[in-house]
């Protein structure tokens, strides 16, 4: 639907609308092959490539427009297309086609003592609605991964990268037609309009699940008025512990990474646990490879008085988000007591631990309650393409259905499909 038509338009009656025609086309969708859909996102990976220019000029709308937005640098960062981005998105479009399709596999069949066969089979979720913040990456990432596990899906983007979004969509849309899938399989809300999500929350009979992907503020907006599922996370507080057993080299090198590869997403580090054993020795080198990087340390007393550069942080500090040049820092006395302040102030998404101690990485990995546990390497590993699943709609922090990188396998669910050959219950 044009813009300017919802301008005019009951924004409720909207909505609906959108919903119902997401459910049609997930109708639809059972009968669509895998072959079609691999076609599908090939055609859109090629295509993308193809319209580079148009994608670039339309980004460049939203950059022009982000000053009036009061966005940060990374946050203008994450906005930008670049040649490279756009390849990038392109190749995660083929790496979601090679991937098996899930739909209609058999995850466990067993025949009962009365000869009945018990398939438990895996089927599409249905309907998804998809608040997402400003990235235009994701717009194709999200609708790729959806798709392909047989889902519809309403993208509500950012209205910072509206026209970027806005490109993809209609490129993704035309390569679906033409594959012989619903146009309608793919949806952009395109009201900026925040009353437009408190309308599609209310949904639940059009829409199957929600997966708010931004700021704690709109994720508990999201749970709060939901009637649907939600597949959430609400920030990524992600931990580097160097254990006393720790290479110094590697340590650096993880913790660098970790915190100064992209500062603004959520498997970025913002603390950084140090065992007492090392800390002389681990601490200023630490803080300097950091500071060198422009990034302010927040210190425990310990480390302020081992790195003169580092400044008292808070408590709140060590529980923080910072999504930009700032990390939280803390000497620890033991490997439990650096468990117990990763998991006492961790928000579950990803912890990482530097360790030649075989016997304490497994018992790190065993005692940490966070969705991804990663050993001698970078927290920026927890993603989807990076796990090999081509790509994700988030990286969720809950237990329930799903729980790190969410790809095209958790945006599945199953049923029973029982064979008989005329049994009756007696």
């Amino acid at each position: 639907m044009p813009s300017d038509q919802t301008q005019t338009a009951d924004l409720g009656t909207y909505c609906r609308d959108v919903a119902a025609r997401a459910k049609a086309a997930s109708a639809k969708l059972t009968t669509v092959s895998g072959q079609q859909k691999i076609d599908w996102l090939r055609s859109s990976a090629r295509l993308l490539r193809e319209n580079a220019a148009a994608l670039n000029q339309a980004n460049q709308q939203d950059l022009d427009a982000a000053p009036d937005y009061g966005l940060t640098d990374a946050q203008v960062d994450r906005l930008r297309l670049t040649p490279d981005r756009i390849e990038s998105i392109a190749v995660g479009l083929e790496e979601v086609a090679a991937l098996p399709d899930p739909v209609g596999r058999v995850l466990d069949s067993t025949v009962r003592p009365n000869g009945l066969r018990i398939d438990k089979v895996c089927v599409p979720l249905g309907v998804v609605f998809f608040i997402y913040e400003s990235r235009p990456n994701v717009t194709a990432d999200a609708a790729a991964i959806c798709v392909k596990g047989g889902n519809a899906v309403i993208l509500r983007g950012g209205k910072e990268a509206q026209h970027s979004s806005r490109a993809i969509v209609e490129i993704i849309s035309d390569a679906a037609e033409a594959a012989g899938l619903p146009r309608d399989a793919v949806q952009l809300v395109s009201t900026t309009d925040r009353a437009a999500v408190g309308h599609f929350l209310k949904q639940s009979e059009l829409i199957d699940v929600a997966i708010p992907r931004g700021g704690e503020g709109l994720i508990r907006r999201v749970v709060a008025e939901a009637t649907m599922p939600v597949i959430k996370h609400f920030d990524g507080n992600c931990h580097v512990y160097v254990d006393a057993a720790a290479d110094l080299d590697a340590a650096e090198a993880i913790v660098v990474n970790s915190k100064c590869h992209r500062l603004g997403v959520c498997n970025a580090a913002e603390s950084l646990v140090v065992h007492a054993d090392i800390a002389a020795e681990a601490v200023p080198r630490l803080v300097v490879a950091l500071n060198q990087q422009e990034i302010e340390v927040r210190g425990c007393p310990k480390v302020c008085e081992l790195a003169p550069s580092a400044v008292p942080a808070t408590d709140e500090d060590f529980g923080a988000e910072f999504l930009g040049p700032t990390i939280s820092a803390v000497v620890v006395g033991s490997l439990d007591e650096a468990i117990e302040h990763i998991n006492k102030y961790s928000s579950g998404h990803t912890e990482a631990i530097v360790t030649t101690d075989l016997a304490a990485s497994e018992e790190f990995a065993e005692r940490i309650d966070s969705a991804a546990v990663v050993i001698n390497a970078s927290t920026r590993f927890n993603d989807g393409g990076e796990f090999g699943l081509g790509a994700e709609i988030g990286i969720s922090t809950d237990k329930f259905h799903a729980r790190g990188p969410c790809g095209v396998d958790e945006l599945t669910s199953y049923k029973y499909i029982v064979h008989g050959q005329g049994q009756t219950r007696k």
